[in-house]
């Protein structure tokens, strides 16, 4: 990664030139070096949200009406 902090005018013009371009996408599958990309959701997003809306339904039925009253 290049961290100078100023570039020569031919150096801007390459970088807009790059970033002018489109997404290569003859290859959608994702890279050998990312695995983790072709694994699916185990399911653990639900356990999370279910452990929420539990937490959320005590705090409202039982601490809220002992802290109101």
């Amino acid at each position: 990664m290049d961290t100078r902090e100023s570039k020569t005018a031919e150096e801007k013009k390459q970088h807009l030139k790059e970033e002018k371009l489109p997404e290569e996408f003859a290859h959608p599958e994702p890279d050998a070096e990312q695995p983790e990309a072709k694994r699916p959701a185990k399911g653990w997003h639900w356990l999370v949200l279910g452990v929420a809306i539990l937490v959320a339904g005590f705090l409202l039925f039982v601490l809220l009406p002992k802290i109101a009253g």
